[in-house]
């Protein structure tokens, strides 16, 4: 009958009703970022000092957020040589266009040039591809995922789950923060590290020690020039990207660190963001996608509010 009327008050010009017209009209959706932004304050969480990492270039500040629960050992590490300043003054080597930049001791496989480790450091750490799933919360995606049998976000971090065998890991994302190795699965110490810079090259996942991601100051790292094919090592030392330091924020005072907040990937506006990313309605696209890649759900951070 509601049908009826709305075609024949078109039909003959005639003006509805304000109630009939509502009822005729779906209420608008918000966007993902519309949500995003009305998230209560109960939604977010405190980025912590002691799990992240200050990346000081030239151009600006790099921020990553550690993942312990991941990869503990290279963690312990990367904070024991973050304190002792091994990575202050050394250099981003290499940059290879749609995969990594990768950054560290560039001298350090040569006899007599590598730059001493900071007293603390373990020079043996154990694989830490993949971790037990027991016990950890898993907000899992509905999504199908071609490279693992469930997929979703585990202590705030993209990340993969095999019922069967029991086992979590963190995803090559973009903006996620892996520790280099060679051909044997413990030979990184999480000195040389890369950061993602291009379409997630999942075929790595459970493959590398993945220590953490970049949350803010990407636009630093993906912007820098490519080095020269197969794999970006630049050819020239001056052509290295100088780093300034590399900080635990703890250790930086308060007033000179960058206050953020993540959302919470259990809350509902995450889960309500996600769904609008999933399903876009907005007048550019015509027909929903109905699916979203782990990849692709962004992982909302924002300064934190004053007072």
């Amino acid at each position: 009958m509601r049908r009826t009327l709305l075609a024949a008050a078109l039909a003959f010009g005639i003006i509805l009703p304000a109630a009939a017209q509502d009822a005729a009209t779906p209420p608008k959706r918000k966007t993902a970022q519309e949500i995003v932004d009305a998230a209560p304050a109960s939604a977010w969480r405190d980025l912590d000092p002691a799990n992240t990492l200050y990346m000081e270039l030239p151009g600006g500040r790099v921020i990553i957020e550690l993942a312990p629960g991941f990869a503990p050992e290279h963690v312990a590490n990367i904070k024991t040589m973050a304190k002792g300043g091994f990575w202050d003054g050394l250099t981003i080597y290499r940059v290879q266009d749609n995969f990594v930049v990768q950054f560290g001791d560039a001298e350090g496989e040569e006899a007599g040039k590598a730059k001493p480790y900071p007293a603390g450091t373990k020079t043996h750490l154990p694989a830490e591809f993949t971790r037990s799933a027991k016990g950890v919360r898993f907000d899992k995606l509905p999504d199908v995922d071609g490279w693992a049998p469930e997929v979703g976000f585990a202590d705030g971090m993209p990340a993969a789950r095999d019922p069967k065998t029991g086992t979590l890991w963190m995803t090559h994302c973009y903006g996620i923060v892996g520790a280099g190795r060679n051909n044997a699965p413990d030979s990184s110490i999480a000195a040389e590290l890369y950061v993602v810079i291009g379409q997630a090259p999942r075929a790595l996942d459970h493959q590398l020690s993945l220590v953490g991601r970049v949350i803010k100051g990407m636009e630093l790292l993906s912007v820098m020039p490519r080095g020269p094919a197969p794999m970006g090592f630049y050819e020239k030392p001056g052509q290295r990207a100088p780093i300034i330091s590399i900080k635990l924020a703890s250790d930086v005072p308060e007033v000179q660190r960058t206050p953020l907040q993540l959302l919470r990937t259990d809350s509902q506006a995450f889960i309500d963001a996600t769904e609008a990313r999933r399903n876009r309605v907005d007048d550019f696209y015509t027909q929903p996608a109905g699916h979203i890649d782990l990849c692709n759900v962004p992982l909302p951070v924002r300064e934190t509010p004053k007072g």
